[in-house]
């Protein structure tokens, strides 16, 4: 399927690309290989072939979540900018 120079220009337009005319030709082919590749895709049976979202088997590379002693809220509260009543004091955020 090769596309014309007007669908090239309307892509490029669409893309904001302001394109040379050697551009033009370049893309123009490229884009016309991508589309034949695309229709070759399209031509494969995959019925027999379960959706998946990866290839790769999927396995968790996170440690798992284990509760385990906490610091002192004076410890905590000691680097922070301003402290009152033992929580953090921000700035309103709300008028």
């Amino acid at each position: 399927m090769l596309l014309s120079i007007d669908q090239v220009m309307h892509i490029a337009e669409l893309a904001r690309l302001d394109l040379r005319q050697d551009e033009i030709t370049l893309y123009r082919e490229q884009l016309s290989a991508v589309l034949e590749y695309a229709a070759r895709l399209q031509e494969l049976d995959t019925h027999a072939i379960s959706p998946a979202a990866t290839v790769l088997p999927v396995h968790n590379v996170l440690r798992s979540d284990e509760p385990g002693p906490s610091m002192a809220r004076e410890e905590i509260l000691a680097n922070a900018p301003d402290a009152e009543q033992g929580c953090f004091r921000v700035p309103a955020v709300l008028e």
